[in-house]
């Protein structure tokens, strides 16, 4: 059992420890500690496409308006596979205003 499970298991407990087993103790809260970060990082970068229907659905316009939102370069749409796909962070930003 290592020091973390046992601080789980009996919260109160007193223990007398080496410097070697709160070393791994730190090593171990820090390589968790990091794993989690990173994939918060990873996870705020991912990029959400959408089709031209499910932005024209989510903003309530025509299909006339969101080509002249594009002609006019107010929301840009990203070529994927032939089709235009839009942004839902761009989409977000003009929704915040």
């Amino acid at each position: 059992m290592n020091i973390q499970e046992l601080a789980q298991c009996a919260p109160a407990i007193n223990l007398t420890i080496t410097a070697s087993d709160l070393k791994d103790f730190a090593a171990l809260l820090i390589a968790e500690t990091k794993a989690e970060l990173e994939q918060s990082i990873s996870d705020s970068k991912a990029e959400t496409y959408l089709s031209s229907e499910k932005v024209m659905e989510m903003m309530e316009i025509s299909k006339t308006t969101l080509w002249r939102w594009k002609q006019r370069g107010y929301l840009v749409p990203v070529r994927i596979g032939g089709n235009d796909r839009y942004r839902l962070s761009d989409i977000q930003k003009i929704v915040e205003g």
